[in-house]
């Protein structure tokens, strides 16, 4: 199947084909726009039996203010894959081999079994098209921390996933017990190592059940997207263990309040995990000492999110006073040291799992946030805040949905206990520095409030709510 890499006897072209399908995909970041590709480099990987073609693109779409580079894996077929007709690219006819059938490679059987075999350091890499001058310079590697050995048996893509696409594998171990594994293929690219391989790898190497154990991940150094610009590197994805049959904790939660259950306890152990897994990460990746110039970066960034929300919601401007008074306090706060966090911590993000307890899901950080940011030293109040918020829109979202009924009650009852659990664990309460606790939670809320008003707004209720009991708060407790 090598020849179908040759991208000149193909018509339609396969830049042709992709620009007529990536725009309807859930993972396209310029919704609405028709994707305008150029090719920068592709590799491929070899069906052991020789019948299926697996390239994988990276392609620069310019339709936008500025470029933006993916990564699509693709598969090229002599038949029609069975029923794979919701991952059909489309069709192109090849001046030797005749018609081929091209599909997204992550539901392609044959492509998920190679990447997996990449992931576990196990399959070879090879150049992609003639066209390419660069060879390929991709590198699939077991984790140190995995040992045991698994067996394909079936694969196929978890639904639901906006930026990336995720190939959950079913595999059975030396003994056939069953071994799920998942693979998280980031969609877009960016130069340098993404957090949800890196933290969430140094946590399994560390020892921690708190986090699914890593299997490999897949890295590569690509050329520069710009003209004459250096080569960029960074991970295409990584495997790691997968918990079929468990349900997130904002489901759990969701749950528990329409059933007027105590959610205390669960809340408690989740604040202890949390803990847990922050004191690991300060243990095993770097920390560094915080800075006048990191406070003041931090606070600004705090003001502007208020500016955004002013912006959407020109109520706000009421408050401006006071929550200018909050960023101030925050400035003034003793400020621990700097460390790598989760990043974007909420209900969502972690799974009530049998036998281990809360698991922690996607390090990735916040996607909106570039890549660089998200992998610098933060603070661990930032993943407190933001569980705390999430309780509330549990809460918030419940009372959407039963009008005239309140939920405040457990929301202030599940926070406490979470902060208990956090402190008995960390050895120090979140509570006894306020100034930043609260500062932190109306950050995040300002950025929830500019979120519901462009996407989501009868739920806009939930964060300015949250917004005037936050500095009611701030009154009572920074008095």
């Amino acid at each position: 199947m090598a020849e179908i890499h040759t991208t000149a006897s193909l018509s339609p072209t396969k830049l042709e084909l992709l620009e007529g399908w990536m725009g309807r995909q859930r993972w396209y970041a310029a919704k609405g726009s028709t994707p305008r590709l150029r090719k920068l480099w592709s590799w491929r990987l070899d069906d052991p039996a020789g019948q299926v073609g697996i390239e994988t693109i990276l392609v620069v779409d310019e339709a936008g203010p500025a470029p933006v580079l993916y990564q699509v894996p693709l598969t090229y077929r002599a038949a029609p894959l069975e029923g794979g007709q919701s991952a059909l690219v489309g069709t192109t006819e090849h001046t030797v081999l005749g018609r081929r059938w091209v599909y997204d490679g992550p539901h392609d059987p044959v492509y998920a079994a190679q990447l997996l075999e990449l992931a576990l350091g196990r399959a070879v890499p090879q150049a992609g098209s003639q066209s390419d001058t660069v060879e390929p310079d991709v590198v699939g590697e077991r984790h140190r921390s995995w040992t045991q050995e698994v067996t394909l048996r079936g694969s196929r893509v978890l639904s639901g996933e906006q930026s990336n696409t995720s190939i959950v594998f079913d595999c059975v171990d030396a003994d056939g017990a069953p071994k799920p594994l998942i693979c998280k293929v980031f969609r877009m690219l960016h130069d340098g190592e993404n957090p949800d391989v890196t933290v969430q790898g140094a946590l399994s190497e560390g020892g921690s059940t708190r986090v699914p154990g890593m299997v490999g991940a897949v890295s590569a150094r690509w050329p520069s997207p710009v003209e004459g610009g250096p080569s960029a590197a960074g991970h295409l994805a990584f495997a790691q263990e997968f918990f079929p049959g468990t349900e997130d904790a904002w489901r759990v939660a969701l749950r528990a309040i329409g059933a007027g259950e105590d959610f205390t306890a669960p809340a408690r152990e989740l604040g202890a995990a949390t803990a847990e897994v922050h004191d690991l990460l300060a243990r095993v990746l770097p920390t560094e000492p915080v800075t006048e110039a990191a406070i003041a970066e931090v606070v600004a960034g705090m003001r502007g999110r208020y500016i955004a929300a002013a912006s959407e919601v020109p109520a706000l401007a009421a408050f401006e006073h006071r929550i200018a008074s909050v960023f101030d306090r925050a400035v003034n706060a003793p400020w621990p040291r700097l460390q790598r966090i989760h990043g974007d911590y909420h209900l969502g993000q972690v799974l009530q799992v049998a036998g281990r307890g809360w698991v922690l899901l996607d390090f990735e950080g916040e996607p909106l946030r570039p890549l660089a940011e998200r992998s610098r030293p933060d603070l661990a109040v930032r993943d407190v805040a933001g569980m705390l918020r999430s309780f509330d829109y549990a809460a918030g979202s419940w009372e959407q949905s039963h009008p005239g009924r309140s939920a405040r009650e457990w929301a202030a009852a599940t926070q406490a206990a979470f902060l208990d659990g956090y402190a008995a664990a960390a050895g120090t309460d979140p509570r006894d520095n306020p100034a930043l606790l609260i500062a932190f939670q109306l950050d995040k809320a300002l950025y929830e409030v500019v979120y519901e008003a462009r996407n989501r707004p009868p739920w806009l209720t939930i964060p300015t709510a949250a917004v005037a009991r936050l500095l009611d708060d701030a009154r009572r407790d920074l008095a």
